[in-house]
């Protein structure tokens, strides 16, 4: 019996039992588990990754999270509140009548983050960095109104380790069998109830030829629980789910867009939950971003590296002209961002920055690239917030191909040329536009007529932004000292998380079209939507997934326990 003959409701001849199977070995998974486990159940996680990346996406997060009412913010004297968070949710996402699942689920992340996120990470003995960070303020449309933005002090990798080491004597005991590398190929579904998982060993090389059959059967196997929980993540590690789903016109170039999610995101689990009459909604919704670059260390065709741009940098297009005419600057409106990246007419643009500007605010999103902060090393921190991170930018110019420098901007200018496949910029192009963009710093009179000068200074009036935002000056070569004049930074789109998805109830239960549970079937995380098929509506506030991951994980855990104890 081959994989793809499997049928929804037949079981293989071998199987096993347990409590609750999981699909998927991410966080939300994780916390599922962790909340399951310690109450006794008996559970099984199936992950199509490796054991050594356990905790799928999160292990490689910046670990940022929206979260308000927190000691943090008290400290600070932020005046935030449950009320105000869930008036810029709103805002941000701008949800229709239709999204009634996504409303309740925004309510109860504005009035649960506190009790259910924060103070469970804090008794997990997970800290958070003092400062917290203003982003996603809005452009056209109010985000942010106060900062909420929490970043853990030993990143998402910490967070993964942490939650791993909490279910390690479980593992120990066997009271959570976790199964890497192995599929979840669809759902046993009997008399209207989902009974558990046909799975596939994936670490078995299979031979494609047809003798191949018998060894696939025997790498089949059915999981048996009296509840499943789809845990998988979102769709975006698949490049052509991304294209279908893309709300723009989609740009010809077929590398339009590198892959900063995983590919074993593929979707395929979206669409067995819908064959059983699960609803999927808002696929057209995802939080991808416009400063990628391919990865240094790629380990799949396309993968990509997402960079949090300098908001100095003058944003270039493919022929070294300003974006505009409003110009781009990230921190205010993450989604507009790769709207006017991808209206663009070539699928690359270009940042020009110099030395000064790029150890202050260039930064790189996730864990790897944050040592200091993952490793907990607090004195090569304040060195690199102080002094400026000339690891990373040093880091980058060695490894990347798409940041370069030049000590001239004819020499630079020549680079990205070289880097095309035509030479699209003009000699003397992105010198007219920096000569342009300088004219307000002439003879040491400072008019500032620029809208990315105006949302600098926006940015600089909160005190950690101020600490990695450059003051506004003209963009000129360097101080005595300084390695390197000018740098070129060539971004893409990178495709990162999905905003819409399973459809859920505030208990995690998958819902039909009909907007009634399907029994024995649960749905958390990136797979959810981060809850009820799409709780972010069309922007997130940023910050709203690993902590919805936590949420909707734990409101899961509590109705599968309720449901069971009946």
């Amino acid at each position: 019996m081959a994989t793809e003959q499997i049928k929804v409701s037949q079981r293989t001849s071998q199987t096993e039992s347990y409590d609750t199977v999981i699909a998927g070995g991410g966080i939300a998974g994780l916390v599922t588990a962790l909340e399951l486990v310690s109450t006794g159940q008996t559970v099984c996680i199936v992950d199509r990754d490796t054991k050594a990346r356990l905790g799928g996406l999160a292990r490689w997060a910046f670990g940022g999270m929206a979260l308000c009412n927190t000691s943090e913010q008290q400290r600070m004297k932020i005046p935030d509140s449950s009320k105000r968070l869930l008036e810029d949710w709103h805002s941000f996402a701008e949800f229709n009548e239709q999204d009634n699942w996504p409303k309740l689920w925004a309510n109860e992340y504005a009035n649960h983050n506190h009790d259910k996120v924060y103070l469970w990470l804090k008794a997990l003995g997970l800290k958070f960095l003092p400062a917290v960070n203003w982003v996603e303020r809005g452009l056209y449309t109010p985000g942010n109104s106060v900062p909420r933005y929490h970043v853990l002090w030993g990143t998402g990798w910490g967070l993964v380790e942490k939650v791993i080491e909490k279910l390690t004597p479980y593992i120990t005991n066997k009271q959570l069998i976790i199964k890497h590398q192995h599929k979840v190929v669809n759902l046993i579904k009997e008399d209207e109830q989902v009974l558990g998982v046909n799975v596939i060993d994936e670490s078995v090389s299979v031979p494609s030829s047809e003798t191949s059959t018998a060894m696939n059967e025997q790498n089949e196997f059915s999981i048996f629980a009296d509840s499943t929980v789809i845990a998988c993540g979102g769709i975006n590690g698949s490049i052509e789910r991304v294209k279908q789903n893309w709300q723009s016109p989609w740009p010809d170039e077929t590398e339009a867009i590198l892959n900063g999610a995983n590919p074993i995101s593929d979707g395929e689990l979206h669409d067995e939950v819908a064959s059983l009459g699960g609803n999927i909604t808002r696929a057209e919704h995802m939080w991808n971003y416009a400063a990628g670059i391919k990865h240094p260390q790629k380990e799949f065709k396309g993968h990509g590296l997402s960079l949090i741009p300098s908001k100095s940098a003058l944003w270039l297009n493919h022929q070294g002209k300003r974006i505009g005419p409003m110009p781009l600057i990230t921190g205010f409106d993450t989604h507009d961002l790769c709207q006017q990246v991808a209206k663009q007419e070539k699928p690359w643009t270009w940042q020009i920055l110099t030395w000064d500007m790029a150890i202050k605010e260039l930064a790189v999103s996730g864990s790897l690239h944050n040592p200091s902060i993952r490793d907990k090393k607090l004195l090569s921190f304040l060195k690199e917030i102080l002094l400026g991170n000339t690891r990373l930018v040093n880091q980058l110019i060695s490894e990347s191909d798409d940041v370069l420098v030049g000590d001239s901007i004819d020499v630079l200018t020549s680079k990205m040329n070289a880097s095309t496949d035509e030479n699209y910029i003009c000699d003397g192009q992105i010198q007219r536009e920096i000569d342009k963009y300088n004219t307000q710093f002439t003879d040491g009179t400072v008019i500032e007529n620029d809208d990315q000068v105006r949302r600098i200074h926006h940015a600089r009036q909160w005190r950690p932004d101020k600490l990695r935002t450059c003051k506004p000056a003209p963009i000129k070569a360097k101080k005595a000292g300084h390695p390197y004049n000018f740098i070129a930074i060539k971004l893409q789109l990178i495709s990162r998380k999905s905003l819409g998805g399973v459809q859920t109830n505030l208990a995690s239960q998958v819902l039909n079209e009909q907007q009634q549970p399907i029994k024995g079937l649960y749905c958390v995380g990136e797979a959810a939507g981060f809850g009820g098929g799409g709780v972010n509506g069309k922007r997130s506030l940023e910050g709203t997934f690993l902590s919805a991951c936590i949420l909707t994980a734990r409101n899961a855990a509590q109705a599968i326990l309720a449901e069971q104890s009946k």
